[in-house]
């Protein structure tokens, strides 16, 4: 049996595309299941989240290189959580929190995130970002215990293989979705949330 990678050993880099880290590099590492989110991806989820983010409250459940929450912070959130299970990514998660002195504004959380999600209290998060190990079809049970961690107007984003279709819970809207050759993204709405006419486009 091969022994797993040690995640210390960064294989490559994601870089922040915007906001006040704008070009910083983020490691990412060589572990099972880690996959960031392209710069093509990210680029366009942001751009659809923008008018949001002033001020947003993030949640994190996969964090893995922190690429998602800590870039949702540089663009102008408030605060993230970054949950991430494996013990040395987190450990990387906090030295990159150092690294850009955001302690105050970033929460790393080592955690199973079905377990935390079962365990931490309610929570008012307004977006959270869904992007697990592919190979672990994660979506359904994690979208299950989401509610109570929620705001009432909270957005939703999720990643998942190119072509497989998630059943989210009633209650969400799909507001934008795209697709690569290898991922599908999409980002979703609380059907019950109040917006202003320009959220709607």
């Amino acid at each position: 049996m091969k022994s797993r990678p040690s995640p210390a050993a960064a294989t490559g880099q994601v870089r922040i595309i915007g906001g006040k880290w704008r070009n910083t590099k983020l490691p990412v590492p060589l572990a099972p299941g880690l996959r960031p989110s392209s710069d093509r991806v990210r680029e366009t989820l942001f751009n659809w989240l923008m008018p949001r983010l002033g001020g947003a409250r993030v949640l994190d459940l996969f964090a893995g290189s922190g690429a998602l929450g800590l870039e949702a912070v540089s663009r102008g959130a408030a605060h993230a959580t970054l949950v991430e299970k494996d013990a040395a990514l987190a450990r990387q998660l906090r030295d990159s929190v150092g690294r850009l002195g955001a302690q105050a504004q970033v929460e790393v959380v080592q955690a199973d995130a079905l377990q935390w999600l079962g365990q931490r209290a309610a929570g008012q998060a307004d977006l959270v970002f869904i992007d697990p190990p592919f190979a672990d079809g994660l979506w359904e049970a994690v979208l299950a215990g989401l509610g109570p961690h929620l705001a009432a107007d909270a957005w939703l984003y999720l990643e998942s293989p190119a072509g497989q279709t998630l059943r989210v819970p009633a209650g969400w809207l799909l507001h934008r979705e795209g697709a690569t050759r290898e991922v599908r993204f999409a980002l979703y709405r609380r059907a019950a949330a109040t917006l202003s006419p320009d959220q709607n486009a």
